[in-house]
């Protein structure tokens, strides 16, 4: 989530060079996916991590090597994790180690200023001097010669999109759990003085005046979570949430007996029963009980990420191209 040529630029500028560990490619169980990555510095420290435990250790030191011996070609390791690393997982996992200085300054430029724009995918290939070379993934891109033993990468923001009506004790502490999280967060409430003095980076806090209206600027595919400090204000809001089908799910704070109510109503409003599906209540993932607003929200949290990973699976079956970074072809 955190830029990538960003913080490489960072580091570069600060300290003459850097060092970029990426998971290419995984075979079996492994602690990270394709795409993990970390940035270490020459005085050992480093932003990332490709999931701990023996194999991080090992890319660490050989990071610290490559960056001791210069600028040179990208180190290509296959590391399979069993008894010679000491875990057990049972895969594989190629990784890459790239050194980068000055000289890469002006594209790493051109990556950062592409990542800080969004979403997007960059082929990389392996050059004749062992370094490696990138060109932004286009529709066209698989007729280009020599790319056929590209690596597909994807750089960007790739937070989901959670609109959140309430800023009351459980509104205010789920943006605070969201904000280690991958989502991006619209937050509203109707009383001005109820936010917070500083909220969440990943998030914007707005007055809420017209829940209609707030609902249908929210991005499409954005879950909602509904949590006012007024049932009629829950209620309106969660009709209009169920009346864009472009919506994720939509999360309702309250009991088995509100929820009961809420259908009620909501079915006498003319709501369909497809729509209906679609509306969790009580919100926060079944055996926990807590009602200390932290923990609703810890479990809401973790609600939320199941949705974002629902959503993810369901995308990556109806589309040519898979969730993640890959080896176009030749992956081990």
């Amino acid at each position: 989530m955190t830029p990538v040529w960003s913080r490489l630029l960072e580091t570069i500028d600060a300290q003459g060079a850097g060092a970029l560990v990426s998971v290419v490619s995984v075979q079996g169980s492994a602690p990270r996916e394709p795409g993990a990555r970390m940035i270490i510095r020459p005085d050992g420290g480093f932003w990332g991590t490709v999931g701990g435990g023996q194999l991080e250790w090992r890319l660490l030191a050989e990071a610290r090597d490559a960056l001791e011996a210069g600028r040179g070609p990208a180190r290509v390791q296959d590391w399979p994790l069993g008894p010679d690393l000491g875990q057990c997982c049972g895969g594989r996992v190629t990784t890459w180690i790239e050194t980068f200085d000055a000289r890469d300054r002006r594209e790493i430029e051109t990556w950062a200023d592409l990542e800080r724009r969004g979403r997007h995918e960059i082929l990389a290939i392996r050059q004749a001097d062992g370094r490696l070379a990138r060109t932004l993934a286009v529709s066209s891109a698989s007729s280009r010669p020599g790319l056929e033993e590209a690596v597909r990468e994807r750089f960007g923001d790739d937070r989901s999109p959670v609109v959140l009506f309430g800023a009351g004790h459980v509104g205010r502490a789920l943006a605070l759990a969201l904000a280690p999280l991958p989502f991006r967060l619209q937050w509203f409430d109707p009383r001005p003085d109820a936010f917070p003095a500083l909220v969440p980076a990943n998030a914007t806090a707005s007055v809420l005046t017209d829940p209609v209206q707030a609902i249908g600027a929210a991005p499409a595919g954005a879950s909602v979570m509904v949590m006012t400090h007024s049932h009629p204000l829950d209620l309106a809001v969660t009709a209009a949430a169920l009346g864009r089908f472009d919506l994720g799910p939509v999360g309702l704070i309250g009991s088995a007996t509100k929820r009961a109510r809420f259908l009620a109503r909501l079915r006498q409003a003319g709501v369909s029963e497809f729509a209906l599906a679609r509306l969790h209540c009580p919100i926060g993932i079944p055996g926990v009980s807590g009602k200390e607003p932290a923990v609703i929200a810890a479990s809401a949290a973790a609600q939320l990420l199941q949705w974002r990973e629902a959503g993810q699976a369901a995308r990556s079956t109806t589309s040519a191209e898979p969730a993640g970074p890959r080896r176009v072809s030749g992956d081990r």
